[in-house]
């Protein structure tokens, strides 16, 4: 299991907020923490720690009022650790090479692979062909829905993707039929637990049964971790196929887990 950082970026400050709170209107959030340092700050910190994978995510919505400021942000910390992080927020197949460009190693994406409440396929062959497979990160980011009817659509009980900053549901389900199906687009998966994400109150064990269950590509876990005993569960549950991020738990970002200890709990998973 390896650790993957991150720095999230809202209204141009590094931030860490409650996930499910994310609105565009008035480019509000509930914070939980906002860093008096810059993005090329926390870049510099993992690379000195040798830590590649991690993730940029630009909350905010391009044009809005806060979103030069929060790519300004992204943009130092692409530079400062050229090839070591991924960015997401906002990234279609016009605009993916500019931030690999920039020292994107892969760009995320979410709402432009997941469109109007399902899979685009034209945008994800255009994607492709843009960038390669190998440069692409899709975000499967989700929250569990209990029954519902979606249109003529009846939806059964599980994980559906979110778009739009995790405001929209679509009608995608996370199961191993549409892994399968998206694994010949991306290298990687990145799945934040919407509804647990920034509180710091625990993971959602069966998403992570779920996706350890797949594990055929390389799958980051985000969202309530809290403890060591979560990383645990993480590596246990998800079959020490899960790499897994931590945000508002974390010491760099104001919660009592230990950077250092976190980083050797991983390392030490990855000898086994």
């Amino acid at each position: 299991m390896e650790f993957r950082p991150c720095i999230d970026i809202h209204n141009g400050k590094v931030k860490q907020i409650v996930g499910s709170s994310l609105k565009d209107e008035g480019s509000f959030a509930v914070d939980n923490f906002v860093s008096k340092q810059d993005g090329a700050f926390f870049a510099n910190l993992y690379k000195n720690a040798g830590i590649k994978g991690g993730h940029i995510i630009l909350l905010n919505k391009e044009g809005s009022e806060y979103y030069e400021k929060t790519k300004e942000q992204a943009l130092l910390a692409l530079a400062a650790f050229p090839g070591g992080l991924q960015i997401g927020g906002g990234i279609t197949a016009e605009n993916a090479k500019y931030f690999l460009d920039a020292g994107a190693d892969k760009v995320i994406v979410t709402s432009y692979v997941f469109s109007d409440g399902k899979i685009n396929r034209e945008h994800l062959n255009k994607l492709r062909s843009a960038v390669g497979k190998e440069h692409i990160v899709l975000d499967l980011s989700c929250r569990y829905c209990s029954k519902r009817q979606e249109g003529n659509q009846t939806l059964e009980p599980g994980y559906y993707i979110v778009t739009d900053r995790w405001q929209k549901y679509t009608t995608e389900r996370i199961s191993e039929e549409l892994l399968d199906f998206l694994a010949d687009y991306a290298e990687e998966f990145l799945v934040h637990a919407v509804d647990v994400e920034g509180k710091a109150e625990g993971i959602e064990e069966e998403l992570v049964k779920l996706l350890g269950a797949w594990g055929k590509l390389p799958i980051t876990y985000a969202g309530g971790v809290h403890s060591f005993d979560d990383l645990e569960k993480i590596y246990r549950l998800g079959k020490n196929k899960l790499n897994v991020t931590i945000g508002s738990a974390l010491d760099l970002f104001g919660g009592k887990m230990s950077y250092q200890e976190v980083l050797a709990f991983c390392r030490e998973t990855n000898e086994e």
